[in-house]
C-alpha cells in the first residue's frame, strides 16, 4: 500500500505578512487551517509531522523545526527530508483547505508508480511545490540550494528523463479534482472568501 510508504508533512511556517496573522491558526468550519492540514493528510499517509515553530505548533503534533531557518517552504521541505524514514514524501501547505484526501492519495499513488524524483501538479499553466511528493534523494539538491541562498524550489526540480513527474491539469479534471482545490489564502480577503465558499458547500 501507498499509505504504508508515505509521510506526509504541513508546512505551516511562513510570515503571513499579507494575511497579517499566523495563517494556520485562521478558522474556516469550526477548525484551524492547520488541524484541517493534519486531518486530510492523516486520511492518506502512515505518519503526519508539521514543519515549523515547535513553540507555535506544539500542541498539536509533531513538529519538525527548520535546520535553515528563514528560507521559506524549501527550508520546511529540507527539514521533513532529513527526518522523514518513508520512501514517499507528501508535503502541503496549510494555507490550502481545499485539498481533498481523495487527490492526495491519487498524487501519492502516481508517485509511487513511477521512479520519478518528485512528483508535482500543474494547476493553470503552474507547477505546485507546497502540493507535492518528494523523495529522500531530493534533499541533497534542496540543501546545497539553501547553502547556497537560493530558496525557490521550482527550478530545483530535476530535469534528467522520468525524475519529475509532472501532473497536468488535464488529468486532474479527468478524475474530477479541480484547480479551485488549490486556492490559497494569503490575505483577509482570501479567508472571507473561502469562509463563504465552505458554507456554500455545506448548506
Amino acid at each position: 500500500m501507498v499509505r504504508d510508504n508515505l509521510t506526509g508533512f504541513v508546512l505551516a511556517g511562513g510570515q503571513s505578512t499579507r494575511m497579517g496573522r499566523d495563517k494556520a491558526a485562521l478558522t474556516l468550519d469550526g477548525r484551524t487551517l492547520l488541524e484541517t492540514a493534519l486531518t486530510v493528510l492523516r486520511q492518506v499517509a502512515h505518519e503526519v509531522f508539521i514543519l515549523g515553530s515547535p513553540q507555535l505548533y506544539g500542541a498539536y503534533g509533531t513538529v519538525i523545526a527548520d535546520i535553515f531557518p528563514g528560507c521559506g517552504p524549501l527550508g520546511g521541505i529540507h527539514a521533513g527530508l532529513s527526518r522523514t524514514t518513508s520512501a514517499f514524501n507528501l508535503i502541503i501547505a496549510v494555507d490550502t483547505p481545499f485539498l481533498s484526501a481523495e487527490f492526495l492519495a491519487y498524487l501519492a499513488g502516481r508517485a509511487a508508480d513511477s521512479s520519478a524524483m518528485v512528483t508535482i501538479p500543474e494547476i493553470r499553466g503552474y507547477l505546485e511545490p507546497a502540493c507535492a511528493v518528494y523523495k529522500r534523494e531530493f534533499l541533497p539538491i534542496a540543501e546545497q540550494a539553501l547553502r547556497r541562498g537560493d530558496n525557490k524550489i521550482t527550478p530545483l526540480l530535476p530535469k534528467d528523463l522520468g525524475a519529475t513527474l509532472v501532473i497536468p491539469e488535464a488529468e486532474l479534471t479527468q478524475f474530477a479534482f479541480t484547480a479551485e482545490m488549490f486556492e490559497n489564502l494569503n490575505t483577509p480577503e482570501d479567508l472571507e472568501r473561502a469562509r463563504r465558499r465552505s458554507t456554500g458547500r455545506s448548506a
